[in-house]
């Protein structure tokens, strides 16, 4: 059952579970989207979050218990909805070990839990992998679901499509970097997300994505209808590269050549459930034409 709360005169936050799953996203998914579809006189905001999401609304149009009353109504019909969306699959390319993030982590050592190995060593070691090597080929060899962008302007929250045993957990820096670069593929707690700007921040870094998906200007070619590229229920796919493929990519994203590789699938949470890898191996076949 969700919790409701309010936060000062014009906001209702309603948390629809504890923890992250992807059953609560779902559930978090089908409640804004049945809120934006009832047309509530007085809302003004959705904002969806991990397991999560807030109403803004302006109290001089409805009050707040009558906000509380029409979400609530809405709850049960919404959890009865089919948990399958249409959505994209997208491959990103990432440069692991990268020069950028390994001299930004080096200078922050004092911050760290480990100050002796890099995140890669120290991310590899405390989740059982066999050292950097293995653990790309875990972050890499399984698709991500984006369950919340924001935060900073663009930045998805990506969570791990496979068993909760399996799934990559790495904690945050003891006390936050002032440093990080832009496109820095990050992971704190369950969670691994693109760093869309340069700026503060406290995951773990692993390396670097050729790839912008935040263009204020929009000028970059696929972001010239909207400045931000990826949107909640996104499925990415991380791609290894190397310094030459990643120079590469560069130059074709400045020259307005670079077309990100995506395709449109549709998602069922429920034959997920059922076989994790084999619907995985699935939504990639789907990327690859299969």
């Amino acid at each position: 059952m969700n919790r409701y709360t309010f936060g000062a005169d014009e906001h209702l936050f309603v948390e629809c579970d504890e923890e992250m799953s992807l059953e609560a996203f779902f559930k978090s998914l089908s409640m804004t989207k049945a809120i934006r579809e009832a047309r509530i006189t007085g809302v003004t905001e959705i904002c969806p979050a991990n397991a999560s999401f807030q109403v803004k609304f302006d109290p001089d149009v409805i009050a707040p218990d009558d906000i509380l009353r029409e979400v609530k109504a809405i709850e049960s019909s919404a959890e009865k909805a089919d948990p399958v969306i249409r959505t994209r699959i997208v491959e990103i390319p990432v440069f692991y070990q990268d020069p950028w993030t390994h001299e930004t982590l080096m200078r922050f050592r004092d911050r760290h839990q480990d100050p002796s190995s890099t995140d890669l060593e120290y991310a590899a070691r405390i989740n059982g992998l066999s050292g950097v090597d293995g653990f790309v080929a875990a972050h890499s060899g399984s698709p991500w679901f984006v369950s919340m962008v924001g935060f900073v302007a663009g930045l998805p929250f990506m969570y791990q499509m496979v068993e909760r045993r399996r799934q990559i957990q790495v904690p945050k820096y003891l006390r936050p970097r002032t440093d990080t670069p832009r496109l820095t593929v990050g992971h704190g707690g369950c969670f691994g997300c693109i760093y869309s700007v340069r700026g503060a921040g406290g995951y773990q870094m692993f390396g670097v994505t050729p790839m912008p998906i935040f263009d204020p200007t929009q000028q970059t070619s696929y972001l010239r209808d909207f400045m931000v590229f990826f949107r909640p229920g996104d499925i990415v796919k991380f791609k290894p590269v190397g310094r030459d493929e990643y120079d590469q990519t560069v130059a074709e994203v400045d020259a307005g050549r670079f077309a990100p590789r995506m395709r449109e699938v549709t998602f069922d949470l429920r034959q997920f459930s059922k076989d994790m890898d084999g619907y995985n191996r699935s939504l990639e076949g789907e990327l690859d034409g299969r």
